[in-house]
């Protein structure tokens, strides 16, 4: 484990490497944010026996990275200059550096991507969309579709209230939403690691940045948008989306094609965490991908 000094060494943020590749180094950011590095423990089931070296990253603010109580910090450009100090001190480059970033992880991928690109091999963006509003809009349009009428207006009426400590609220996303399209496996039986990161979220950072819930956004990340950049990204980069996504796949795949060097994975059983009721189809898709890059 490495912990990294940022801020001029005012805080620290936490890394783990798994394996020992010196051309293949997959360094993964997950979402939330506010989320730790622990629910992608996953990969450690299949990254590691590829030969590829897997590398753990708690952004500020998540895991066992240090949380200041100032949340000015919680800024994105702030975290795309964290990530490339977090790069050099682990000596990552264009030779080795495969970035992987999942939902938030993903919208941080592509912003260091776009000013950074010069020091990344491969480039992996997961069940993330390119447009905050049209996140939004995939989510009022189709997602509420699958919610129960009744349940839906009550949400609508938490909402609209900014009630959202209220239990009522989680109690009714978690059937409606988060278990047909975050996670489809029964709650009862998440995976430990799942339950470990979301036990230990850091519901500043994430209400901060994203909003309350999963369910549409309204955080600072609201106006975000980088459909018209994705033609600037030129290095190898996989997009993955799934059909039962909180991000709309069509839009996923139309992200790949914008990109010079893109591709599309679609996991057509999986939801928003498709690395885990998804999993054969996703975990061999990004093997492959970084091994396609690898050989080139």
């Amino acid at each position: 484990m490495i912990a990294i000094r940022i801020a001029k060494g005012t805080f620290k943020v936490w890394t783990k490497r798994i394996g020992n590749n010196p051309k293949m180094k997959l360094l993964l950011l997950a979402g939330g944010p506010g989320l730790s590095h622990e629910y992608l423990e996953c990969f450690e089931s299949f990254i590691p026996k590829e030969g590829v070296e897997l590398i753990y990253y708690d952004i500020l603010g998540s895991g066992y990275s240090d949380n200041p109580k100032d949340t000015t910090l919680w800024d994105l450009p702030r975290y795309v200059e964290e990530l490339e100090i977090v790069r050099k001190e682990l000596k990552l480059d264009s030779s080795n550096l495969y970035l992987f970033g999942h939902s938030w992880g993903g919208i941080l991928g592509i912003e260091y991507a776009l000013k950074y690109q010069k020091n990344i091999k491969g480039l992996i963006v997961s069940n993330m969309m390119a447009s905050a509003k049209l996140y939004a809009e995939y989510a009022t349009n189709v997602l509420s579709t699958d919610f129960e009428p009744k349940a839906l207006a009550r949400v609508r009426e938490i909402e609209a209230k900014k009630d959202f400590e209220n239990p009522e609220y989680m109690n009714l996303l978690i059937p409606n939403f988060y278990v047909k399209h975050i996670c489809r496996i029964s709650p009862d039986q998440w995976p430990n690691p799942l339950n470990r990161a979301i036990a230990s979220e850091n519901s500043s950072l994430y209400v901060t940045m994203q909003g309350p819930s999963e369910f549409g956004i309204s955080g600072k990340l609201v106006n975000w948008d980088r459909t018209a950049d994705l033609k600037r990204i030129t290095i190898p980069t996989l997009v993955i989306g799934a059909k039962y996504d909180t991000m709309d796949p069509k839009h996923m795949k139309w992200m790949a094609g914008q990109m010079s060097r893109g591709e599309f994975l679609y996991c057509a059983n999986g939801s928003h965490l498709s690395m885990y009721d998804d999993q054969e189809a996703y975990m061999s898709g990004l093997v492959k991908f970084l091994h396609k890059v690898d050989t080139k």
